[in-house]
């Protein structure tokens, strides 16, 4: 199964996510900036419950017509964070963080059976980013991110479905000792983006998307 409830967040991006999709989506739509958004998970009559494999795919109502994810991505793939669907007909796919460390992720755990078809994956998809020469191993780097866009390449260049990867990241959590400005969020996605070979090549289905928390959070349940 590709459900996992979780428990209610009491800090970090896991706290933030729940609030925003429950309690405040009009903050959420409003940094992602494509209008409305039907939040799908993770919601609070839901148990919180984030998805991956196919049951995102059931989540959001979809099927892939040209290439189905297993061919593509073996089991035990991302778990989003978060999930909707927009009004102006976008897939939402959301990965979020609340401080800079959680950008740079271990590199897979694939076993030998399965790691060949990652690596190739997310060959396909640096080539199809236009990623530069000599970037770094996408499944031993920053490898959360990459198999995130992995996963959106699929959808968007792949099956031709209109789809928004939505990196969400949090301003302002004193708690997690999170950056105090987007300024700080951007020097260290220009870092990673460096490393992988996208900068200035990001396609225009993968958005960063930013929400101060001191500001925006004004009541938490």
């Amino acid at each position: 199964m590709g459900r996992f409830p979780q428990p209610k967040g009491i800090r970090g991006s896991l706290r933030w996510v729940q609030h925003f999709v429950n309690k405040a989506s009009n903050v959420l739509d409003a940094a992602i900036g494509i209008g409305p958004i039907q939040w799908r998970s993770p919601l609070a009559s839901d148990g919180y419950s984030e998805y991956r494999d196919s049951c995102f795919l059931d989540l959001l109502g979809i099927e892939l017509p040209r290439r189905p994810l297993l061919s593509f991505w073996p089991a035990r793939g991302p778990q989003w964070d978060a999930l909707g669907r927009a009004e102006s007909g976008e897939l939402i796919l959301v990965e979020a963080k609340a401080h800079v460390g959680e950008i740079l992720s271990p590199g897979s755990r694939a076993s030998a059976d399965t790691l060949p078809l990652i690596r190739a994956s997310l060959s396909e998809t640096a080539t199809g980013l236009g990623a530069l020469p000599g970037a770094v191993d996408w499944s031993q780097r920053f490898y959360q991110y990459t198999n995130r866009l992995a996963h959106a390449y699929l959808l968007s260049q792949v099956n031709g479905l209109p789809t928004l990867l939505v990196f969400l990241y949090f301003i302002g959590d004193r708690e997690m000792d999170g950056p105090d400005s987007r300024r700080e969020w951007d020097a260290a996605l220009a870092v990673l983006h460096e490393a992988l070979g996208l900068r200035g090549r990001v396609p225009l289905y993968v958005k960063d998307a930013f929400v101060d928390v001191a500001r925006s959070a004004a009541v938490i349940g």
